[in-house]
């Protein structure tokens, strides 16, 4: 076994090596001027340069957050490979993210006709490839203010912390080579396409079906949710189901940094320095605010102390429902996101079904579950023309629950798929002696002191 998973690290490496070469010889091409595709560079609005700028180093912030946040709960001897997992991805996603990811996101749609119009599944992969025509020139149709490069590193880092929240459900148990072969097989083939489908300006989710997600409820969080959850099922339980957090202020310390990051997050998804920028930086805060509260609350009126843990993912299940409808709703209706999500959530994880299967650190019930509830919560009260149930009626809200089941139905199989076909190459499970061990020191070679 030893000497196969010695072969994987070569060929992982030998990828790697030819990587970097091709960048040295890649003839990367640039935009001399205006053209259909791009404006030129006097169209740039200096302030929406220094907040997306801004809003990309809390994005990234966010990735070491969440590792403090996921590594804090598990048990002593799976701290270090928890963290890592999460943090591996800043990594990994950045150079798929500019060899192929961001060309399948946002390259010409690939897709079908409907009606006589034609809607994207997914990007053309060389449209992009290492960043060719990406450069200081703003595009004419996606963040036309500000240079395409700066637009391409800010989507970036919500390429990264998607398979990074993952990381929560499989802890404790998933090999971690094997677990680099998925997340790139997921961001190919499942987030790719969904942020090409939601927010591409011809992507079939946000085009045809009228999908509003401001942030990433659906391309984010639901999609990691329900890759989660398949995951927990092609993994089966732990050996140790119980355990106990090993340090509450490291998940306290990453649920500060997730919740300032956010703010980049979600305020940074309005492109600009503007006044929808300013209203989606209160409504985080808010909706976040109202859900910490209400999971407390919920959990002593259920018989549960009020617990640090539980007022931290409280307030990572606000920041979650409402990252969808963040730039849509006001401020009094985000209090009633973060409560709702806060209960449902609340739910789903003491939810003995759900606690059988050993989803490790909740991912679903709080991520897919959050996100769903955000989804259902934007397609009622979404502000605007044709935007939702309260302001479009029955058909638009129809459309964005379709979209819902199609995204989950997508999201679910589709990783399925890709942790058996991973687990063909390698075994997704280490060894019981390994979990036994720890993965600290079985994976890594590493004790937490």
């Amino acid at each position: 076994m030893e000497k196969k998973l010695e072969k994987r690290w070569i060929a992982a490496f030998v990828i790697t090596t030819a990587v970097a070469i091709a960048g040295l010889f890649w003839e990367h091409k640039t935009v001399s001027g205006p053209t259909s595709q791009f404006n030129a560079t006097d169209a740039i609005v200096p302030a929406d340069v220094a907040w997306l700028l801004t809003a990309s180093c809390l994005v990234l912030l966010m990735t070491p957050g969440l590792s403090f946040f996921y590594g804090g709960m598990v048990g002593k001897k799976n701290v270090i490979s928890t963290m890592l997992k999460s943090f591996i991805c800043l990594g990994v996603i950045s150079l798929l993210w500019v060899t192929v990811g961001f060309s399948l996101s946002f390259g010409d749609p690939i897709g079908i006709t409907i009606d006589g119009t034609y809607y994207g599944l997914i990007g053309s992969p060389s449209d992009f490839a290492f960043f060719d025509y990406v450069d200081e020139h703003p595009h004419v149709k996606m963040a036309t203010t500000i240079p395409f490069i700066l637009f391409a590193l800010f989507q970036m880092k919500f390429a990264i912390i998607t398979p990074a929240i993952i990381t929560g459900a499989l802890a404790e148990r998933i090999r971690f080579i094997s677990f680099l072969l998925f997340i790139c097989l997921f961001s190919i083939c499942i987030y790719a396409p969904l942020c090409h489908m939601v927010w591409h300006p011809s992507g079939l989710l946000g085009a045809y079906f009228g999908v509003k997600d401001f942030a990433g409820g659906t391309v984010v969080h639901m999609s990691a949710g329900f890759a989660a959850i398949a995951g927990v099922l092609v993994l089966g339980k732990r050996k140790n189901v119980e355990y106990i957090p090993t340090n509450i202020p490291f998940v306290l310390l990453g649920t500060g940094m997730l919740w300032f990051g956010w703010f980049g997050f979600n305020a940074g998804s309005a492109l600009a320095a503007n006044h929808t920028a300013a209203m989606a930086f209160a409504t985080t805060t808010i909706a976040s605010a109202s859900a910490m509260l209400t999971w407390a609350f919920f959990d002593r009126l259920n018989g549960r102390k009020v617990s640090a843990l539980g007022c931290c993912i409280g307030a990572v299940v606000g920041l979650v429902a409402i990252t969808p409808a963040a730039g849509f709703v006001s401020v009094p209706k985000s209090i009633f996101f973060g409560f709702a999500a806060a209960i449902v959530s609340n739910i789903m994880v003491n939810w003995k079904s759900l606690k059988k299967i050993d989803d490790t650190l909740d991912v679903f019930a709080c991520h897919g579950v959050g996100g769903i509830m955000g989804m259902i919560l934007t397609a009622i009260f979404a502000e605007g023309e044709n935007a939702s149930l309260l302001h479009g009626g029955w058909s638009v809200f129809g459309h964005h629950m379709m979209a819902l089941v199609l995204v989950a139905v997508f999201s679910f199989f589709g990783a399925m798929l890709l942790y058996k076909l991973t687990n063909l190459f390698i075994p997704l499970r280490v060894s019981e002696e390994a979990e036994h061990q720890g993965l600290d020191l079985s994976q890594h070679n590493e004790m937490l002191g």
